[in-house]
C-alpha cells in the first residue's frame, strides 16, 4: 500500500466519523429542541396554577393537621 493509498483511506474515514458526528448532532439537536418546548409548556402550566390559585378564594396554605384522618 503506498502513501497515496493510506492518505485515501484515512480520508475516507475521516469522512464516515464526520458523517456520523453530523447525524448524531442533528439528532441532539432535535432532542434539545423537544425538551426546550416541553419545558416551555411545563412553565406556562405552572404560571396558570399559580394564577388560578391566586385568584382563587381558598387559602394557599392548609395545615398537615387538616388532612389527618379522623382516627388519629
Amino acid at each position: 500500500m503506498n502513501a497515496t493509498d493510506r492518505t485515501d483511506q484515512r480520508l475516507t474515514e475521516l469522512e464516515i466519523k464526520l458523517s456520523y458526528a453530523d447525524d448524531l448532532l442533528d439528532t441532539l439537536n432535535r432532542q434539545v429542541a423537544q425538551q426546550q418546548q416541553a419545558i416551555d409548556l411545563l412553565m406556562n402550566e405552572v404560571h396558570r396554577l399559580r394564577q388560578n390559585q391566586a385568584e382563587s378564594d381558598t387559602p394557599g396554605f392548609r395545615s398537615l393537621r387538616d388532612e389527618l384522618p379522623p382516627h388519629y
